[in-house]
């Protein structure tokens, strides 16, 4: 492309940044405004006015699939020969070559998992730790490597910053934890992600000639997300600039979720007083969100404190019009999921897609409910976060096993896919649970979804599909899945939906009630201002008064909505119902008459182990019928009506379409399309 093409798909501001190509600059770009258009833009159109040699520019962000992205980008742009990659990355490419040289001999090899090296450190102290402390105590010695903490300093640098307890050990059980999981990689010869970090700063303060090496390679230095740079990432880019000043870097304050981990936003808020002269160039012109979206989202910031305010972005939508946020208030959690799940079903039912909506929460507790409810509709999902797609057990035996089938010549490499698949438990329908279940059939249903991709493609064979799939692991590039995404805010920063519901907006939850000190509420605010700039098109944010059916209802609204609402009462909790529109929820068993005190069983209306009350000629009755019209409509019987909505359908026998409404898994736009049959019948059991 020529540079005067390159000027021409950019706004003045971010034409602006590419212009910049001499001397320091920082880019303050907001949520939605195109900062990785503006800095492969800026890259192009260096290389192509011959301001930057590709070969020696370093982009660096800080996951493989943003530095995919940008690699994607830099090619359609017509420079695919700038380097783009992680941290990590980056730094490992780099170690290898200087190891020999510095160290001798080959790299150790990496540690793939830490889990089971911390676990045996633990044990060697004689410490016992389940996964979830296990995992805490990870979390722990990894803020401490980034902030370059040894294991000395540790207790001192816990006690200034007001790190709590972990998994209930105290600073000076932790620091003895680092220590002896370093002795366990030691021992093994391994290393972790962050030695690779550690020993290349190492490798460039204390040898200058790996030093000259590096920066005679690299001399243009672009850095993505430069609000979330810990203290070691940090020093490794200085040191890999040296005393030159060809560094770039783009970030938002207002969008700082990650302090725990070590990131701090100060380098980027004082990136002009350390590099002097640094231009600073703001992106606020927001192409992703309605106006109406992004004025809530300006809001939230309204009310910060501290250098948020002082420092943050107002964004200005580029967007047409678009309906306004809804604030909604349920009486308990399990009627905000299924309010949500019954919202969601009208959606798809008006033509969405599921890959197009989004549930956002705090915890990853809060998706167990989401998940009920939309099972409860035959609405399937994904649950993101966690591992990552490729890293999942499932996929890499996939992976494996279709491998070892390209051994043998398919005919029908389609048929091979699921036949092998299907081997490790997927199935053309999904099964009826949720949790971990669930998520592994949606990462093999994902691969076989991909697969008709990849082998609908003239002349296209199993070793093409095998072939593609280790070319995504690589760049992290996870396959879509058509299902509606549950992902924490913290697993949802980076990405974007058409249709996103924030639940969980009360106080207790955001904030947390772990944040205590204002710079703990200040992230708190920040992660919420995150959840609501995922949206693109329609955005919902709702609160539940009590988390259980029944419970006193203490919950207020978030501090983080003052502004927005005036402190709504929340819905009367009589009658009793699990949805906005959903089912009535019984506190005693119609079988035995006793206490319900499962969520699930009031839903159902008696305990697990009662028999259902239900006659199995009419159950049956139900299931022809449901047959027929799954037939009907060419799709699974599920997507009609669940086994356990005919099931309480039959226990209930409702008359009018207000009961049938009540019934668990109906909700109105099943009543509108199937109530007259369900009617119908159950009329014709009663005479």
């Amino acid at each position: 492309m020529s540079a005067e093409n390159i000027l021409e798909a950019l706004d003045p501001e971010q034409r602006e940044v590419a212009l910049s190509l001499d001397g320091p600059v920082c880019v303050l770009a907001g949520a939605g405004t195109g900062k990785t258009r503006a800095i492969t833009h800026r890259i192009a159109y260096g290389v192509a006015t011959g301001r930057l040699n590709p070969r020696h520019v370093l982009a660096v962000t800080f996951t493989a699939k943003a530095a995919a992205e940008m690699r994607s980008r830099l090619r359609d742009l017509g420079v695919p020969a700038v380097q783009a990659r992680t941290f990590h990355a980056a730094a490992l490419r780099q170690l290898r070559h200087f190891w020999p040289r510095v160290v001798g001999g080959p790299l150790p090899q990496l540690l793939p998992q830490k889990y089971p090296a911390v676990a045996e450190a633990c044990s060697r102290l004689h410490l016992s730790v389940d996964r979830a402390a296990l995992r805490d105590i990870l979390s722990e010695i990894e803020w401490a490597r980034v902030s370059m903490l040894t294991p000395e300093s540790y207790p001192e640098a816990a006690a200034r910053t007001r790190r709590p307890g972990v998994a209930g050990f105290e600073s000076r059980s932790i620091a003895r934890i680092m220590t002896s999981y370093e002795e366990v990689k030691r021992e093994r010869s391994l290393l972790d992600f962050e030695d690779v970090l550690l020993h290349m700063v190492g490798f460039l303060a204390e040898r200058p000639d790996v030093a000259r090496e590096v920066r005679e390679q690299y001399r243009h230095f672009v850095v993505d997300e430069y609000q979330d740079v810990s203290p070691l990432q940090h020093d490794l880019l200085r040191l890999w600039v040296g005393e030159r000043r060809d560094l770039c870097v783009v970030g938002d304050a207002a969008q700082t979720i990650y302090t725990f981990a070590g990131a701090r936003a100060s380098y980027l808020l004082d990136f002009p007083r350390e590099m002097r002269g640094a231009t600073v160039i703001r992106l606020e012109r927001n192409y992703r969100s309605t106006p109406q979206i992004v004025r809530l989202a300006n809001t939230v910031l309204d009310g910060a404190r501290g250098r948020t305010r002082e420092t943050r972005l107002t964004l200005v939508s580029q967007r047409d019009d678009g309906p306004a946020p809804l604030i909604e208030s349920y009486p308990d959690d399990l009627a905000e999921a299924q309010g949500v799940a019954e919202r969601i079903h009208e959606l798809l039912q008006e033509g969405r897609s599921a890959a197009d909506v989004a549930v956002l929460f705090r915890t990853n507790a809060q998706s167990e409910a989401v998940e009920e409810a939309l099972t409860g509709r035959g609405i399937g999902y994904l649950v993101r976060g966690g591992d990552r797609f490729f890293e999942r057990q499932e996929v890499r035996r996939a992976l494996l096993t279709l491998r070892a089938a390209t051994a043998v010549e398919s005919e029908d490499p389609s048929h091979t896919v699921r036949d092998t698949l299907g081997q490790l438990g997927w199935s053309a329908e999904p099964p009826a649970g949720t949790g971990a279940q669930r998520e592994r059939w949606d990462s093999l249903n994902a691969l076989v979804n991909l697969s008709d991709t990849v082998l609908a493609r003239p002349g296209a064979t199993l070793t093409d599909l095998v072939r593609e799939l280790e070319e995504r692991a690589e760049a992290q590039s996870a396959p879509t899945v058509d299902g509606v995404t549950l992902a924490s805010v913290h697993a949802a920063k980076g990405l974007e939906w058409p249709v996103v519901f924030v639940i969980g907006a009360s106080e207790g939850l955001m904030p947390i009630s772990m944040a205590q000190t204002p710079a703990e509420v200040e992230e708190e605010r920040r992660l919420f201002y995150v959840a609501l700039t995922r949206a693109k098109d329609v955005l919902t944010v709702s609160w539940a008064a009590a988390r259980t059916p029944g419970a006193r209802s203490s919950r207020k609204p978030s501090r983080f909505l003052d502004g927005v609402i005036e402190r709504p009462e929340p819905r009367s909790p009589q009658p009793r119902r699990s949805g906005r529109r959903g089912a009535t929820l019984l506190d005693t068993c119609r079988v035995c008459g006793e206490m319900l005190a499962e969520p699930r069983d009031q839903r159902r209306g008696r305990h697990a182990g009662c028999p259902s009350p239900a006659d199995p000629a009419l159950l049956e009755g139900l299931r022809a019928w449901r047959r027929e019209r799954s037939r009907e409509n060419a799709a699974p019987a599920y997507t009609v009506l669940t086994d356990a909505t005919l099931e309480a359908i039959a226990e209930r026998d409702p008359s009018t379409d207000e009961q049938l409404l009540a019934v668990p898994g109906v909700g109105t736009a099943k009543r509108d399309r199937y109530g007259e049959d369900i009617l119908a019948i159950l009329a014709r059991h009663r005479s």
